[in-house]
């Protein structure tokens, strides 16, 4: 069958497959052989022209916008160095986590800018968008940074006061007498 036949019935497609190499030759007796055709493309690499990859990253009410391009590892947050913007060492780790997981520390410098929310927020934001922009570089790091979350939005914020209310949920006090 050539590229140009169409398949029109299952004996067709049984030929096609026929054709397809098996994977695993050591194959179990409960399971099928299994054929490897032609696989799903990467996605797209998305880089500027200074090539850099860009991406945004949210938490909470922090919104982190993300530049990424290969370097020495420095990572500057609103115009100051990480170790100077996130004093905490938990911060810190926060936004590392992401390089720790695809094996590419000290590869990528980082230019982040953040407003709104607190420092924990804005240390979530800025690992979401770096998390973000590092699978648009890598489009081959998707899986790894997806298996491990980081490019779940989490969607997390804090429930707003209601009227009649203390706070958001807490009465004021009662009073009997």
């Amino acid at each position: 069958m050539s590229d140009t036949d169409t398949v029109s019935s299952l004996s067709d497609l049984k030929d096609l497959t026929a054709n397809a190499p098996i994977e695993n030759a050591e194959q179990g007796e409960n399971q099928a052989p299994v054929r490897t055709g032609p696989t799903a493309p990467l996605r797209a690499q998305e880089i500027d022209a200074q090539g850099r990859a860009y991406a945004t990253g949210r938490r909470k009410d922090a919104v982190a916008r993300v530049w990424l391009k290969p370097g020495s590892g420095k990572i500057t947050v609103n115009g100051r160095d990480q170790s100077i913007y996130f004093a905490r060492p938990t911060l810190r780790l926060v936004i590392a986590q992401t390089f720790q997981i695809t094996d590419r520390v000290d590869q990528y410098d980082i230019v982040a800018t953040v407003k709104g929310g607190g420092l924990s927020g804005q240390a979530g934001a800025v690992k979401h968008g770096i998390a973000q922009a590092l699978s648009k570089f890598e489009p081959a790091l998707r899986a790894a940074v997806k298996s491990a979350g980081f490019l779940t939005r989490d969607p997390r914020v804090v429930e707003r006061k209601k009227y009649g209310r203390a706070k958001a949920r807490r009465s004021f006090q009662f009073s009997k007498r």
